[in-house]
């Protein structure tokens, strides 16, 4: 017999143990990049750390990402939420700077301002931390 719980208990488990999702993450995302991004490049040392880099990056936001949204699914309130999105953020910006580097394409440019699209998400990921921090949780 099949329980509807289940699979959220054994997602809880994984979320709950913070290294166990932190090793999950790094295989996912290694596998996932391996191909098309990471074996292209072994033969270019310097190129590899800067690609490296990213992807260090890109695992541990979307680590803190995963454990902030669980922390406010289990906890509500709008900080955390704030902070999810600021993490959320982090997470898109660190796959478009790791798709500038392995593909060599010109960063995006958002028309008639001429900013760079991660400059404009880095802005709204401190944004967010920063109401999500700086709120004022009114006690009822």
């Amino acid at each position: 017999m099949y329980s509807v719980g289940k699979p959220l208990r054994v997602i809880d488990n994984i979320v709950s143990d913070k290294p166990k999702l932190f090793i999950l993450i790094s295989i996912i995302v290694v596998s996932v990049l391996a191909i098309p991004v990471i074996i292209p490049y072994t033969s270019h040392p310097q190129h590899i750390y800067h690609i490296v880099l990213h992807i260090a990056s890109l695992i541990f936001s979307l680590f803190l990402f995963i454990v902030s949204i669980s922390s406010y699914i289990r906890n509500g309130g709008s900080r955390l939420l704030f902070m999810s999105l600021g993490f959320l953020s982090l997470v898109v910006v660190e796959t478009l700077f790791l798709f500038y580097a392995t593909r060599g394409i010109r960063e995006i440019l958002i028309p008639m301002i001429n900013i760079e699209l991660p400059h404009v998400i880095l802005f709204a990921m401190l944004t967010l931390f920063g109401i999500g921090i700086l709120k004022v949780n009114t006690k009822q």
